[in-house]
């Protein structure tokens, strides 16, 4: 069966195998990593305009028709789920700005093989959302804040500043609800938020958070600048200023975040350097964007699609096959800090957080 496929944006046609393959020839890649974790973007719309995520002028967003259905999402998880995923991240754009999300959480937690079904949002509608949310199967949050002040939060999100206080509340929410830790990822940037670091270690105080601190990084048109980046070194060593017992501890297997805390507070604080310092030998994640491309890296620009095999009527074995191409094609490394802010990449928006 001849079914087509895209990468690098171009159209081309290969030859499916309906062979059935087991879990290590196709999410095992060709250096030995298992991928368990899959990143799922449920849409492509986001009621923020973050300035590192969304391009000042905008993205085009996909037709209705080009994005996932929620039965072709539920297929396509599944399909991974047999094949040894046990977790999934469900993002956007902003997930919660699907009408039906509850619907979908439902639905996937009926994937008996799914341990994690986690989700990352802006934080904007989680006092409406969470409760259900939690109830439907959601048992894991990420919540995106870099700052803690109304006018910087304007700033970066292009949006009324006081929206952060329904943040603030979404947070405490799923600390009274259970969720634990409570991850809230920042994207450090130098002249934004970067004076803000004693403040979000102080949020960890009392509160079993997780502040988890991302090396500003370059995607299309978001104005990247390497003098703007903070790497995560000089972050520990400004905490440590204010914070001289500031001690790591240790890391989940796989984890992107490399883990400290302060002695005698409730929660901890994360580093993700994905410029200075990848972790790319112990990568374990794929991306299942909106549209249905499957990305194995986040930084590789080739693509494949998955939604279009399956509208032209293919068989798991041969979906299968198209995953395992991915998946093999994955690169070692991602290209480095110097080489990426020069190769061609979507929008953040658009690959999904």
């Amino acid at each position: 069966m001849l079914l087509r496929t895209i990468c690098k944006n171009k159209w081309s046609v290969k030859s499916i195998s309906t062979k059935k393959s087991s879990f290590n020839e196709v999410l095992t890649d060709t250096f030995g990593r298992k991928h368990n974790y899959l990143r799922v973007s449920l849409t492509e719309r986001c009621n923020l305009r973050c300035e590192y995520c969304m391009p000042l002028k905008g993205a085009k967003l996909s037709e209705q028709s080009k994005l996932l259905s929620n039965n072709e999402i539920v297929r396509l998880v599944s399909l991974f789920a047999k094949q040894g995923v046990d977790k999934i991240r469900i993002t956007g754009g902003e997930p919660t700005v699907k009408k039906d999300i509850i619907q979908i959480v439902e639905s996937l937690r009926d994937i008996r093989k799914l341990k994690t079904i986690a989700m990352t949002t802006n934080g904007l509608t989680l006092t409406k959302h969470l409760v259900d949310l939690q109830r439907a199967g959601l048992n894991a949050l990420n919540v995106s804040l870099d700052t803690l002040q109304e006018n910087t939060y304007g700033k970066i999100t292009r949006r009324d500043g006081r929206l952060l206080k329904r943040v603030l509340a979404g947070i405490d929410l799923a600390l009274q609800l259970g969720f634990s830790p409570v991850k809230v990822n920042c994207v450090l940037m130098r002249g934004i938020n970067f004076d803000e670091l004693g403040d979000f270690v102080e949020m960890t105080r009392d509160r079993k958070i997780n502040y988890r601190f991302i090396e500003f990084m370059p995607f299309s048109m978001n104005d990247w600048e390497e003098k703007r980046m903070v790497p995560y070194k000089e972050a520990i060593r400004e905490i440590m200023k204010s914070y001289p017992n500031f001690e790591p501890c240790d890391n989940e297997p796989n984890s992107t975040s490399k883990m400290y805390r302060v002695p005698g507070f409730a929660g901890s604080i994360g580093f993700i350097s994905s410029m200075t310092d990848d972790y790319c030998d112990s990568c374990n994640r794929l991306r299942l964007m909106a549209d249905g491309n499957l990305k194995a890296c986040l930084f590789q620009n080739n693509e494949i699609s998955l939604r279009d095999p399956l509208r032209e009527g293919a068989s798991d074995e041969e979906l299968l096959d198209i995953i395992s191409n991915a998946v093999k094609d994955k690169k070692r490394k991602h290209a480095g800090m110097e080489n990426l802010p020069r190769m061609p990449n979507r929008p953040m928006i658009l690959i999904g957080g």
